[in-house]
């Protein structure tokens, strides 16, 4: 119930921008939480990697700014996403990148001035070099995770990714990094230098979200390549395996996510938690969000539609 709390606080310190995923209603049984979030039609960013696409420059550098729109909200309220992937960005429209917006809270940190965080959490292809090496996490721990994701975006490919958890791990450690030509000879110097500003092993000398968002690449004050087709994997090297289909690492530990999420979470402070508590909407039954019935997702009595909202949840 932890990791559902904080992740329910988080959406609500986060209501006022539209790069999060908005919160409309919450619905609690003796057995079920049931959040009822924003419509996300186009489902995560990462089904489009899942085709063994890649997407053309200039639709990379607009996703890559609502990203860091979105991550620079959180950054200013100190809160430190460190989860950022595919999978927890959401498309409002399908099979376009026009509105992103970021999701899945459960593992983030609100930062206190003075405390030092270890923690051994995130995914395995984008978590930092500080995370492997228990050295202290912040705000500079989510950039990191932005150049590898401009990585993957522009090449179809993870920068890091190998066979297994480990050499993965290995090749983060060193920032084992390379741009083959294959995978980016329609890339610009502007777009490889962003994502080389991002991937330094110290977390101290990598840019604040802000300076980010003023790269020349970000806030075109340097010419790009012009929009390209998606780029299919098939086209590419053979020698290296696309993100879409390398093994699926979901989180560095083996600990179910339901219980790493209540181990790593936090809730934002006592008075603004037990404020989100208050704010519940309770039901004793539910629908299943995502199909509007009674299902194998959620085992309740049924109950008519009109007493609660289905958008899209997250228990399906």
């Amino acid at each position: 119930m932890k990791e559902i709390i904080h992740e329910i606080a988080v959406l609500m310190h986060c209501k006022s921008t539209n790069r999060v995923i908005r919160l409309h209603e919450v619905y609690e049984s003796n057995t079920e939480m049931v959040l009822v979030l924003e419509l996300a039609a186009g489902g995560e960013l990462q089904h489009i990697l899942d085709g063994g696409q890649c997407l053309g420059e200039v639709e990379a550098r607009k996703a890559m700014k609502q990203i860091l729109e979105g991550v620079a909200y959180l950054h200013d309220k100190n809160i430190a996403h460190l989860d950022l992937k595919p999978q927890n960005l959401l498309l409002s429209v399908e099979d376009c990148c026009d509105d992103i917006k970021l999701c899945d809270f459960g593992i983030s940190k609100v930062l206190q001035p003075g405390v030092t965080v270890r923690e051994i959490l995130g995914t395995a292809d984008y978590v930092a070099p500080e995370v492997l090496s228990y050295e202290p996490i912040g705000l500079s721990t989510d950039i990191w995770s932005i150049g590898v994701l401009a990585y993957v975006i522009l090449s179809g490919f993870s920068p890091f990714g190998a066979d297994d958890k480990q050499q993965t791990f290995l090749n983060i450690s060193k920032c084992t990094l390379s741009f083959e030509p294959e995978h980016f000879e329609d890339v610009s110097s502007a777009a490889i230098d962003f994502i080389k500003s991002a991937l330094i092993i110290d977390p101290r000398k990598r840019p604040t979200i802000h300076e980010l968002l003023d790269h020349p690449w970000i806030s075109l004050k340097t010419n790009i390549l012009p929009s390209l087709p998606l780029k299919s994997s098939e086209q590419l090297t053979p020698k290296s395996t696309p993100i879409s289909q390398r093994k699926s690492f979901s989180c560095i530990t083996d600990t179910p996510k339901s219980q790493r999420k209540a181990f790593c979470a936090d809730t934002l402070n006592g008075s603004f938690t037990d404020s989100a508590v208050r704010t519940y909407t309770v039901s004793a039954n539910c629908l299943c969000p995502q199909c509007g019935t009674t299902c194998r997702h959620i085992t309740h009595t049924p109950v008519t539609k009109t007493t609660i909202t289905i958008d899209r949840g997250i228990l399906c």
